[in-house]
């Protein structure tokens, strides 16, 4: 969206004799003459741009305007771009669309489910089929069957017109992996990352538990003095006198 000078009276553009000013610094400098705030603008090197139109007098502030513009369209593109767009595919079915051609209709919803689209489905009632609502009621309780894995139903099936029709969205799970997707992280990083996170956790868990043993402190013992060793007593020979 490009941003027209057309929105803003600027310098000459201003028709009142007097306005309100605030000046470039935010101070308020009061109601003067707009040539002499115009004055003030020049002397300044910047521009008198009215922001409040409707007040009497008109408030105008001192600014440089260009960049003004520039902010203001930065903020808004922003402000886009954080905006969430989902899209609303549909599929159309008959209450006497055989089980091969609705199989074809419910993959696309699948992969249109998984992107993080929401699905519309919708059966269309021809002359004297009304008169049968239970044939389509069923037809689109199997899908929401078929597609329990991927799919809440919004929506719950409800007559409009000729048509019967059920809100599908992708669920919480499938939303995940389409926003992974996007960011560029895969599944298994998704599960490295929650496994390596569920790890540290039960560290930080058994460290709190678990109490810390004290350590077993050795003392030294003194060695024990070894016990002299006393030489066995010697026999005494007999001295025996000839006879």
């Amino acid at each position: 969206m490009v941003i027209s000078t057309n929105e803003f009276r600027v310098n000459e553009g201003i028709r009142t004799n007097e306005v309100r000013v605030i000046g470039a610094n935010g101070e308020n400098v009061g109601v003067i003459s707009t040539r002499q705030a115009i004055q003030m603008a020049h002397d300044a090197d910047l521009d008198l741009v009215e922001v409040a139109p409707n007040s009497d007098p008109p408030v105008c502030r001192i600014m440089d305007f260009g960049k003004f513009l520039y902010e203001r369209t930065k903020k808004e593109k922003e402000a886009r771009r954080a905006q969430v767009k989902i899209e609303v595919k549909e599929i159309r079915l008959r209450p006497k669309t055989n089980s091969a051609h609705r199989g074809f209709k419910v993959d696309d919803a699948r992969r249109w489910l998984k992107a993080g689209m929401k699905v519309r489905t919708t059966i269309r009632f021809r002359g004297r089929e009304i008169t049968y609502p239970e044939i389509a009621l069923e037809d689109l309780r199997e899908i929401a069957e078929e597609l329990a894995d991927v799919s809440v139903v919004e929506v719950a099936p409800s007559f409009e017109g000729r048509t019967m029709f059920m809100m599908l969205a992708p669920s919480l799970k499938t939303k995940k992996k389409a926003v992974d997707k996007e960011s560029g992280a895969g599944p298994r990083d998704v599960v490295e990352e929650s496994t390596e996170k569920a790890a540290s956790k039960k560290e930080e868990t058994v460290d709190k538990t678990t109490p810390k043993k004290p350590k077993a402190v050795v003392e030294a013992t003194p060695d024990k003095p070894k016990a002299a060793v006393k030489a066995p007593p010697k026999k005494q020979e007999s001295q025996e006198k000839p006879s």
